[in-house]
């Protein structure tokens, strides 16, 4: 897909604002944690990503709390669970740092994400993720403790990120991003 594309030019955006953000704004000097996050920003313009897990008769999940029941659902050990875990991470990380003012809407009280600290549970997959740290998850793993640590500068620092793109002025004929 085109977001593993380091050449598109969204892509290209999304690094740039959010190395300026982290690196130059915030002080964190962590390329592999600012490549993780730009990365995340730009698999996340595609709903599919964003909502890309399914129960076992392939509804969607939209709700953290239905992940959280789906990744119980697995064994503790693989692949599968710790995918889970870290889209757990992203999913509260993305909301809680992009589109915090949607999180009315995502844990309303009609919602079983009503009873879900988004910070805390972000911050509690990440950890669960990181912790598979052989082979090939063995470079991602420090990162995805990094951000467990960080997880409110992370959602701070995405959130300039955001400000940033909204900034940017299209050029005729073009949508703008935001």
């Amino acid at each position: 897909m085109w977001y593993y594309n380091p050449e598109h030019p969204l892509r290209r955006l999304f690094a740039g604002l959010t190395e300026q953000a982290f690196i130059e704004s915030l002080g964190m000097g962590d390329p592999p944690l600012v490549d993780y996050l730009s990365e995340l920003l730009s698999r996340f313009t595609h709903l599919d990503s964003v909502f890309r897990l399914r129960d076992t008769k392939g509804k969607r999940l939209e709700e953290v709390a239905d992940m959280l029941l789906e990744a119980q659902a697995l064994p503790a050990e693989g692949r599968t669970c710790r995918e889970v875990h870290r889209h757990i991470g992203d999913f509260t990380l993305f909301w809680t740092g992009v589109y915090p003012e949607a999180l009315k809407r995502i844990q309303s009280t009609l919602r079983k994400d009503h009873f879900i600290d988004y910070c805390e549970q972000g911050k509690r997959s990440y950890y669960i993720a990181s912790t598979y740290e052989d082979d090939p998850y063995r470079e991602e793993a420090p990162v995805l403790r990094r951000l467990s640590d960080h997880f409110e500068i992370c959602a701070f620092g995405l959130g300039q990120v955001r400000r940033e793109w909204e900034k940017i002025t299209p050029t005729p004929g073009t949508k703008p991003l935001a």
